[in-house]
């Protein structure tokens, strides 16, 4: 039973127990404020609000580290937790009592990523700073989350407005490392992800059915480099068809260059290893720069350039989500709405049709 004792200095301590039946104790100068504790406490305790007025002294980095290891997440997305909360976040917040973190603090915090990060990597930060803070609250480590009304910068509409153009593909291809010639027209050719085409096993190209099969992609480890691993969404497993000519390029490329001897993936860097996107990066732009492709172009692009032509040849958004792993035509709409035939002339096209038919009926009857 809570209860409050005088103690010999005429100050006063208040003890009470916690749900969990720990004791707890806080001592006060007047014996109204040790009253006043213990009746928010009992409060608390009987509307499920309690928590542990010394459980919030932990500091964010503490918690956070404590919280990071027992997620359940692929083994690229860990790292890429750990490196988040280690290089953006731990500077800040690291040291302060996680529930002693103010709105402002975060807001500040946003603030200064955007002096070196792009919006969209401001985004996943955040995320998962929002993201320990919401544990800390389920924990009861903390009343409520500080992450309330931050803004963040704007970030460009998701859909892409400038797509390569079918000369520019040969010539990145032309250009780029001979080594990576097929795996740019594979790229193009199949829209796989970049992880995805640099996960891709040779045993997964049927070459009589023509079809790849997807599923798996290069992911970063926690002990450093990349390796095999699983895909992000379940609607990214799938099975893509495969031209004749990327077939044909490809079953060039395994003649040349053999498979990882470990894992049995098709594309390898020029030490027989798997490849990894930033030092990949690096021969993509040598290969733009000869090529004299525009600045923006990614390899990622090259997927880009892959549901274009699909669009171009009529494809409806359903076939297009399917081929390139989408979990939903929403985001197909949002990334490659506007290369999609005008709905507005098919309206008008479609009503002219119509309302021409009279006329034309009454001309075809007078030339008879």
């Amino acid at each position: 039973m809570a209860h409050i004792e005088r103690r010999a200095n005429n100050h006063y301590r208040a003890r009470y127990r916690s749900p969990d039946g720990m004791e707890h104790s806080r001592t006060f100068a007047r014996k109204g404020e040790a009253e006043r504790f213990l009746t928010s406490i009992e409060h608390s305790k009987l509307t499920g609000a309690y928590v542990d007025p010394a459980a919030g002294r932990v500091t964010f980095r503490a918690y956070a580290e404590d919280w990071r290891r027992v997620q359940v997440n692929r083994p690229g997305t860990a790292v890429s937790i750990e490196t988040h909360l280690r290089l953006h976040v731990y500077p800040t917040l690291g040291h302060r009592p996680i529930a002693a973190v103010r709105p402002s603090e975060v807001q500040a915090l946003v603030h200064r990523l955007g002096e070196r990060l792009a919006p969209s990597t401001i985004e996943v930060v955040y995320g998962r700073v929002v993201a320990v803070f919401r544990a800390a609250v389920r924990d009861r480590v903390m009343t409520t989350s500080p992450c309330v009304g931050i803004r963040l910068p704007s970030k460009p509409p998701a859909s892409m407005l400038e797509v390569l153009s079918t000369d520019e593909v040969h010539a990145l291809a032309g250009a780029i490392a001979p080594r990576y010639a097929a795996l740019v027209l594979t790229a193009a050719g199949t829209g796989l992800r970049p992880g995805e085409l640099f996960g891709l096993r040779a045993d997964r190209v049927d070459f009589l059915g023509r079809t790849v099969r997807v599923d798996q992609q290069i992911a970063r480890v926690a002990s450093g480099g990349v390796a095999p691993g699983p895909l992000k969404t379940r609607a990214s497993y799938r099975s893509v068809p495969l031209p004749e000519t990327v077939a044909n390029t490809m079953a060039a490329h395994l003649a040349r260059w053999p498979k990882h001897i470990d894992t049995g993936v098709m594309f390898t860097n020029e030490r027989g290893r798997l490849i990894q996107e930033y030092p990949f990066s690096a021969a993509w732009n040598t290969a733009k720069r000869k090529a004299a492709t525009p600045d923006w172009a990614t390899p990622h692009d090259l997927r880009h350039y892959y549901a274009s032509v699909l669009i171009r040849s009529g494809a409806s958004v359903k076939v297009v989500q399917a081929r390139l792993g989408h979990a939903s035509a929403k985001t197909t709409l949002d990334v490659y709405g506007h290369l999609f035939p005008d709905e507005e002339d098919r309206t008008r096209a479609a009503i002219d049709a119509e309302l021409r038919r009279p006329a034309e009926r009454a001309r075809h009857a007078e030339s008879r």
